[in-house]
């Protein structure tokens, strides 16, 4: 059985896939490659947005963890939740004075929707597989800065990293209200 702080930020995960997935297909087919105005993303955008992030965490978690258990890292010990650790409302916050402008290196490249699809399950997959590898390590202690909230522990980017989905799931629901109205 896995760490239970593997568990808990796997079913967040979980969660926050499902709930991303819905928002998606909550967006009509024909409308999934249209930008809702000049300056927004397409629905397409936005999930290969959330594939870039993903993957990017992904590779940064591979990295770290392959590099810690080589050198023969601590076990974990410590199983109080992660969750409550990371002010995840602030990730969610929506608002227009709490938007954030995605850097170039997380900027959708134009992928179409089924491309992007594809590319979040890839990622997904590949950010589920890297956080398992670090079981029965004390990930907590592996940080890495995040740019707005300073340094994350492995287990606090998997929680940011759920919350992000969620983030853009709202947003995927927006469009399709606004697609409705």
């Amino acid at each position: 059985m896995p760490h239970p702080r593997i568990v808990e930020l796997l079913k967040h995960l979980d969660r926050n896939d499902a709930e991303f997935r819905k928002a998606y297909e909550s967006v009509p087919k024909d409308r999934r490659n249209v930008k809702p105005a000049p300056d927004r993303w397409s629905p397409a955008n936005v999930v290969e947005h959330v594939a870039i992030v993903n993957g990017r965490v992904a590779g940064r978690f591979a990295k770290q963890i392959a590099e810690a258990r080589a050198a023969g890292h601590a076990a974990e010990s410590a199983t109080d939740p992660i969750l409550p650790t990371i002010d995840l409302a602030r990730v969610l916050d929506r608002r227009p004075e709490s938007r954030v402008q995605a850097p170039d290196p997380i900027k959708p490249t134009g992928l179409d929707a089924d491309a992007a699809w594809t590319a979040l399950e890839q990622s997904s997959a590949a950010l589920r597989e890297a956080l398992a590898s670090g079981d029965g390590l004390a990930l907590g202690t592996l940080t890495a800065p995040h740019p707005l909230f300073g340094p994350l522990s492995i287990y606090q980017w998997a929680a940011f990293v759920g919350a992000h989905q969620s983030r853009h799931a709202a947003q995927l629901d927006e469009i399709a209200r606004d697609r409705e109205s």
